[in-house]
């Protein structure tokens, strides 16, 4: 189903309770309307199969309902209850009822307190929450109403996604202070807000787990090639799934991309997103592990910075006993034995590791009391890094 939710603002009325003042909103070339209220014009427009008006208890509920030809002994009643700011579901019913007929469609009246206080705008997301429904498509119209109302109103568009399941398909807001010199108004399309909130949601899920590949989806919808965003979202699995070799070469492939990507949003994070993933710009592979393991301690990830720190610890072994081919499991194994035997750090490393990845008793009774607490166990990691590569 799709959905338009217009907010109902308060205004002042004049002597003839007109409302807002009449202008001509133009959407396209070929289709503009003549109308006070906004969200009337945008429902011919849009063709949604339902209209939700929302409005405090003194929103211009009168005037609204007096344009569409309701009789006068409703509106009186409404008059008088707007001026007092006691309007209530029930005087809004006959109205609403009538306004139905007249589109063709369902419309519900939604009344919601002043959004004064953090309490009052928790309530209105809730509000709004009980009167869609999970996969409804939704628009919102912002331009009437409070001015702080279109500050909720975003984030109760992120709120529905989130919570109630719907679709946000777009933002509309009437720029009436923006006319031209033709007295039209311009239909300004404000959807681009929530695609930036997805970006700021990406930077945030890849602060707390370390997927970039959030990201590609987002770059392929900001204009860059299919095939460059979907390498991106390869690389992070190669990373998550512990295999820095095939995510740096991955990575090492799609960076130039990342680098040259001027879509707007893609401009806009560009460069916190190429901080993000210069891991693999270390000489060696010993620098790429030692550099993941220290971007998960930092996000708190405790598992793979000591599994990251433990492959640095093996590969940069191999290379000083002269095993060669540090992707072998054999050779792997020989230069943990080897090494162990000389660098007590490691052994407890690997005991941490452990008892991190297989949650088992640690060996030690050490490691026991590190396991229970999570700033101990921050700083013992921080510790065996800086032992195990002080050089």
């Amino acid at each position: 189903m799709t959905t338009l939710l217009s907010f109902l603002g308060k205004g002042r009325l004049d002597a003839q309770r007109t409302g807002y003042q009449e202008t001509t909103y133009r959407f396209a070339a070929d289709f503009a309307r003549t109308v006070p209220w906004f969200g009337l014009a945008l429902a011919d427009y849009l063709q949604p199969q339902r209209l939700i008006l929302v409005g405090t208890s003194g929103s211009m509920w009168d005037a609204f309902f007096d344009r569409q030809g309701n009789a006068d002994e409703d509106i009186l009643r409404l008059m008088a209850a707007t001026e007092a700011e006691t309007v209530t579901p029930d005087l809004l019913e006959l109205p609403r009822r009538r306004l139905a007929e007249q589109l063709g469609i369902p419309v519900d009246c939604l009344l919601i307190p002043y959004a004064r206080d953090t309490a009052e705008q928790v309530d209105i997301l809730h509000a709004l929450a009980a009167v869609v429904s999970r996969g409804e498509r939704l628009s919102l119209d912002l331009t009437h109403g409070f001015r702080h109302l279109p500050m909720l109103a975003l984030v109760a568009a992120r709120y529905l996604e989130r919570v109630a399941g719907v679709e946000v398909e777009e933002l509309y807001y009437g720029a009436y202070d923006m006319r031209n010199s033709a007295g039209e108004t311009p239909v300004l399309q404000l959807g681009g807000l929530l695609t930036m909130l997805d970006w700021v949601d990406a930077l945030a899920t890849y602060d707390k787990d370390g997927d970039y590949g959030v990201f590609a989806p987002l770059l392929a919808a900001d204009g860059m090639e299919k095939g460059s965003a979907e390498r991106l979202a390869r690389a992070a699995y190669f990373e998550r799934t512990s295999n820095p070799v095939r995510a740096r070469e991955t990575l090492s492939s799609v960076f130039p991309a990342v680098e040259a990507h001027r879509g707007p949003l893609g401009a806009l994070f560009g460069e916190t997103l190429e901080q993000r993933i210069g891991w693999f710009r270390g000489p060696a592979r010993e620098d790429w592990e030692r550099s993941l393991a220290d971007g998960y301690l930092e996000r708190r990830d405790y598992l793979r910075a000591a599994a990251f720190l433990y492959e640095a610890c093996i590969t940069r072994a191999c290379k000083q006993q002269g095993l060669g081919d540090a992707d072998g499991f054999a050779n792997r194994k020989q230069a943990y034995q080897a090494a162990s035997k000389t660098t007590p750090k490691l052994r407890a490393l690997v005991d941490l590791r452990n008892s991190l990845a297989h949650g088992v008793r640690p060996h030690t009774a050490e490691s026991e009391r590190t396991l229970a607490d999570e700033d101990r166990l921050r700083t013992r990691l921080r510790q065996l890094r800086k032992a195990l590569f002080t050089h």
